[in-house]
């Protein structure tokens, strides 16, 4: 098990981004969350097997269909536990 933190760049916001991720880290078994940042990123923290990280970083490069991911920043964290995978809305 771990966590890694992914920050999204491009057109991210308004297209379902968040939605979407929750649902393929839910079918990929992972935990987390998922949140919009002030600078239009979108930022992933998640937690699950080295596999399943993979899928969604790969994944996450491609998004909702009218996403357009200009980069990935990816980093791994100490471990953290979630019960679950969630939005942060504010």
């Amino acid at each position: 098990m771990k966590t890694i933190r992914l920050k999204i760049t491009g057109k991210v916001q308004g297209v379902f981004y968040r939605q979407n991720t929750t649902e393929k880290a839910e079918k990929l078994n992972l935990t987390g969350t998922v949140r919009n940042c002030e600078d239009d990123s979108v930022e992933i923290i998640a937690t699950g097997e080295e596999e399943q990280l993979a899928e969604l970083v790969k994944w996450c490069w491609q998004g909702p269909p009218r996403a357009k991911v200009e980069n990935i920043q990816a980093e791994e964290l100490p471990l953290k536990i979630f019960q679950n995978f969630s939005i942060i809305r504010y």
